[in-house]
């Protein structure tokens, strides 16, 4: 047994293994820490602090750009999100090398976020601009427009009577709203880079035991987020553009790289 998992854990690379102890070792602390520091009367959250908020918000700060892809909600975002690291990352560390493999997921994790922030801002701006008209003129008259929107969010009477410091409590709280986190886009450009790399590899998947081409598996996986993305299905909180955003990004990262032959 010990030969066993000493053989599977040499067979990892070293940049994927690096990479999936750091992001299970901090799933694991986001959910010990809470209540090893609630003893003391202290509210510590991990993902409020790492993961990536709008920019907006008083809570964002740019090294979240790179932190958030390390943190992890719920069990399952975690292991599927890891098993892709490994099953995929593995094939192109050995292709790339570890330097050039790590530098790939860190800018098409990066470039996830911005495309996030992109999506975000497309989504909240006008509201957030009605809000600040709504703040100059120390009245919410101006955000009754906005009415349906932001009861999803806030319970309110008479947003009408809504003065200046109100409407700026509820413009603070909205904008902290919107938190991403997990490797996802990385993920994604992974995906990418090996539906790229080795196109005619086959792969089997769990809903559809028939085998699949690499390279159509990335393409219908891209559409399907495309397609889910703009839909916006209610109670869909995936960020689906921030996994394109990966795609989108690992894409120009490996033309670069051929263009210029590296």
């Amino acid at each position: 047994m010990n030969n066993y998992r000493s053989s599977f854990l040499s067979s990892i690379p070293p940049v994927v293994k690096n990479l999936l102890a750091i992001n299970i070792i901090l799933w694991l602390v986001t959910l010990v820490m809470p209540g090893f520091f609630r003893r003391w009367g202290v509210n510590v959250d991990l993902t409020d602090i790492l993961g990536m908020h709008y920019w907006a918000s008083e809570k964002f700060n740019p090294a979240q750009l790179l932190t958030y892809m390390f943190m992890h909600g719920g069990f399952n975002h975690i292991f599927f999100n890891m098993f892709a690291l490994y099953m995929f990352g593995g094939a192109l560390e050995n292709a790339w090398g570890g330097r050039r493999f790590l530098f790939y997921y860190l800018v098409t994790g990066v470039g996830a976020g911005i495309i996030q922030q992109l999506f975000w801002t497309i989504d909240y701006q006008s509201l957030v601009n009605a809000m600040n008209n709504a703040i100059a003129a120390n009245s919410g008259e101006s955000l009754l427009a906005y009415q349906d929107t932001l009861s999803k969010y806030f319970r309110f009477s008479n947003l009408q009577a809504f003065d200046a410091a109100a409407i700026v409590d509820m413009k603070r709280m909205f904008v902290d709203l919107p938190v991403t986190v997990g490797a996802s886009g990385a993920i994604f450009g992974i995906l990418l880079a090996f539906g790229w790399l080795f196109p005619e590899a086959r792969l089997m998947i769990i809903f559809f035991p028939v085998p699949i081409k690499a390279r159509l598996f990335v393409l219908l996986y891209g559409v399907m987020e495309l397609f889910l993305g703009v839909a916006n299905f209610s109670g869909d909180n995936v960020a689906h553009f921030a996994h394109l955003g990966g795609m989108f990004f690992g894409a120009i990262l490996i033309l670069i790289w051929r263009k210029k032959r590296i």
